[in-house]
């Protein structure tokens, strides 16, 4: 038996170990960087114009938003994927995460007002809460604002007071 063969059949090898990425992690990062043009391809051009982009990436990311075969589109993903690996995309997460927390800013900003709006209306007393946490408001236009919606609750009509009394609550509690 030779030196060669008696290598293989111990299991030693003289060959240095690779100590770069898996395949697995080049995949889910490949993967990761096609998600993130993915979120690209979904903005609209105002919002896209204000990503920093290099030229060949933009003009990929319009063409996948003309696409409109599925077939045609995942492969125009897959280009973008591909360019991306040549650039930083932590500006670009960074940039689709702000836009991201605003909304949900926005959103938790409206529930708070809905849940003021139902509880002046459910609640007598939290219309002095109410009074005490917003000083500059005008009460009188609020409370006829809740009698009308109330009265219109009875007596099933649109909800146009229910609307204008949201309005006007988010006119007074958003910053």
């Amino acid at each position: 038996m030779t030196v060669e063969n008696k290598a293989w059949l111990t299991g030693e090898d003289d060959a240095p170990e690779y100590d770069g990425p898996s395949k697995t992690q080049r995949k889910n990062d490949a993967h990761a960087l096609q998600t993130l043009g993915a979120a690209l391809v979904a903005l609209n051009r105002e919002r896209l114009a204000q990503v920093d982009l290099p030229e060949s990436l933009r003009d990929a990311v319009m063409a996948a938003q003309r696409i409109s075969a599925h077939e045609g589109r995942r492969r125009q993903l897959q280009f973008i994927g591909k360019l991306m690996r040549h650039i930083d995309p932590a500006p670009i997460q960074a940039r689709l995460d702000e836009w991201n927390s605003v909304s949900a800013e926005q959103i938790a900003n409206m529930h708070r007002i809905e849940r003021w709006r139902d509880r002046l209306l459910a609640e007598p007393d939290a219309f002095d809460e109410f009074a005490t946490q917003f000083p500059h408001t005008d009460f009188q236009q609020l409370r006829t604002l809740i009698r009308n919606t109330q009265r219109e609750r009875e007596q099933s009509k649109p909800p146009k007071n229910y609307r204008a009394m949201f309005q006007m609550l988010r006119d007074i509690i958003s910053p």
